[in-house]
């Protein structure tokens, strides 16, 4: 069996994280077994449904590099096959018009409930209605007897009567399909094989398994993955803090980062933390995912960050960073290549968003000194020594750490001060802060004029103030 799975965002909102994982986990599955994984877009809530959160599920999809081979396909460009499926529904007697009024719907409601019984359409309509007045929606008639066997392949056996369930609606009163209808329709027409969804679906399923019997169609594996929670327990939300895929791209974050907490939330291979995508492929098993809700913890999240950022290969972690560069008004040309500055600031910076803070030093000049550490560095005297760093920075040949070491060293000698004396107040010169990467290395990446300039620089600020 050729495996195939989908991911059916609806477009009402951004991608969440939630979303995202159920997508990671249809891909996965999809490539471990050497399927095909098909982006859908249920658009049917026309009030609701935006072009914007299409955009924002397709830019989403793309950042995270979870490319789809089939999509996406959109459900309101198939309304005609909705309808033909809602017709042959009728004709073979598996779905009927029900004319029963809003008003009457609802004192139905109320009666169950205060009869303590289960809020449930009571089949008026069922078996046909003579002269029916008004607006009419259509309703499958779903079985009365009998069971519906759902092998989760998380949750395991779920049995549900069917007469636990009631006939619901597959079309309104305009004609437009619902989504349990519309879902079957699409899995049905797109060979769906694999069903992977969040477990608030589990209620949906029998109903849906029921459509696909009465249309003779092929019936998909389920996989109902659980929810995840904030840290208080409650389902993520926007209360939790960012729950956007984007957002994380906007905090910072690289998408295999995300990619590797969401793999992990819920599932696991041993005590192993860290996966390249191409691990998870080989690895990731639907049967090994936990039942149990996941929570999600922003630091573990920080820290598998880190561990990219660190660990990844510079010029990929440059690509993404150059994207926060440019947010911060910075032209990357403009100084040392990225990848080099991703060396010197990996161990310090977890993520991006600080990356490129801590360096934009590299590529502009700074406004001003860092109060605190101007106070602590640049004392009386101090424009002596940055003179003669000046002059020894000036003659020497090639503009590279080692050498530019020597230097630092060589004057701390010579000016027979501890070399903390030296190194830090040139550090504040040239970076305008107390905090920098190894400052050979600092001096090498900002190159020969930037330097130059900026001691000249500190040296005029120490006089006025001196003078002041």
């Amino acid at each position: 069996m050729s495996i195939r799975t989908r991911f059916a965002p609806s477009p009402t909102g951004y991608l969440h994280v939630g979303g995202a994982r159920t997508a990671l986990f249809s891909w996965l599955y999809a490539r471990k077994h050497g399927g095909k994984f098909i982006l859908r877009i249920e658009d049917t809530d026309l009030e609701r449904s935006s072009q914007e959160s299409v955009n924002a599920i397709l830019e989403g999809m793309t950042w995270l590099g979870l490319e789809y081979d089939e999509g996406p396909f959109y459900q309101t460009h198939r309304f005609d096959r909705y309808k033909e499926v809602i017709q042959q529904l009728l004709a073979q007697g598996d779905a009927y018009y029900c004319y029963c009024s809003r008003e009457e719907l609802e004192a139905l409601r109320e009666q169950q409930m205060a009869n303590k019984e289960k809020p449930r359409y009571n089949g008026k309509c069922r078996h046909g209605v003579e002269n029916p007045q008004g607006e009419r929606v259509v309703r499958f008639k779903n079985p009365e007897q009998g069971e519906v066997i759902i092998d989760d392949l998380v949750k395991g056996r779920i049995v549900v009567a069917n007469k636990e369930l009631d006939d619901l609606i597959i079309a309104r009163s305009d004609g437009t399909p619902t989504y349990n209808l519309t879902v079957v329709v699409d899995d049905m027409d797109m060979g769906v094989t694999h069903v992977i969804r969040g477990d608030d679906h589990v209620n949906n399923t029998p109903r849906q398994i029921n459509i696909l019997k009465a249309l003779g169609a092929q019936l998909p594996v389920y996989a109902h993955v659980p929810m995840i929670l904030g840290s208080d327990g409650a389902r993520l939300s926007k209360r939790h803090g960012a729950v956007s895929v984007m957002q994380y791209r906007n905090d910072g974050y690289l998408p295999e980062a995300l990619l590797n907490y969401l793999v992990r939330l819920g599932w696991s291979h041993g005590d192993q933390e860290l996966f390249s995508l191409q691990e998870m492929v080989a690895l990731f098993e639907l049967e090994k995912v936990n039942v149990s809700a996941s929570t999600f913890n922003t630091e573990k999240l920080v820290w598998l960050n880190h561990q990219y950022i660190m660990n990844g290969d510079p010029a990929h972690v440059a690509r993404h960073l150059a994207w926060h560069m440019g947010e911060r008004g910075i032209d990357p040309t403009s100084g040392p290549a990225l990848a080099d500055v991703v060396k010197a600031q990996r161990e310090r910076c977890k993520t991006l968003v600080d990356m490129a803070a801590e360096s934009e030093y590299f590529y502009k000049e700074f406004d001003a000194y860092e109060e605190k550490a101007a106070k602590k560095n640049f004392k009386a005297g101090v424009d002596d020594v940055l003179q003669h760093l000046l002059v020894q920075f000036s003659a020497i040949g090639e503009w590279e750490a080692s050498g530019l070491h020597q230097v630092v060293l060589d004057s701390a000698e010579q000016l027979q001060l501890n070399l903390g004396k030296v190194a830090q107040p040139l550090r504040v010169a040239v970076c305008g802060s107390g905090v920098s990467p190894a400052i050979d290395l600092t001096l090498a990446l900002l190159g020969r004029e930037k330097t130059l300039h900026r001691i000249e620089r500190a040296i005029r600020y120490i006089k006025n103030v001196e003078n002041s």
